[in-house]
């Protein structure tokens, strides 16, 4: 897969995930490739598998939904209200 991301994308993987020491299932500790979240979008969108696209239009609807809050503020504060809503019990 890195060769592919390289030549399609034009990044490396291992120039945006860093190996770190994670506890595994076993109870060892082993290295293990790390990403941040900017690092792992891009990742996710330079996979060209039918089995990415939800994620991906996933990612496509909450971006546009954000852009839309930008431009209008009252949009997040209604969201804001619903999910005090929930939490409070009344839903």
């Amino acid at each position: 897969m890195t060769v592919r991301v390289y030549e399609e994308d034009g990044f490396e993987l291992s120039t945006i995930c860093r190996q770190l020491k994670m506890k595994a299932s076993d109870g060892k500790m082993r290295v293990t490739d790390a990403a941040d979240t900017k690092a792992l979008l891009r990742i996710i969108q330079s996979i060209s598998s039918p089995k990415a696209e939800p994620f991906k239009q996933w990612l496509a609807k909450v971006g546009y939904e954000r852009m839309q809050e930008i431009a209008d503020p009252e949009q997040s504060l209604d969201r804001f209200n619903g999910y005090l809503y929930l939490l409070l019990g009344y839903g």
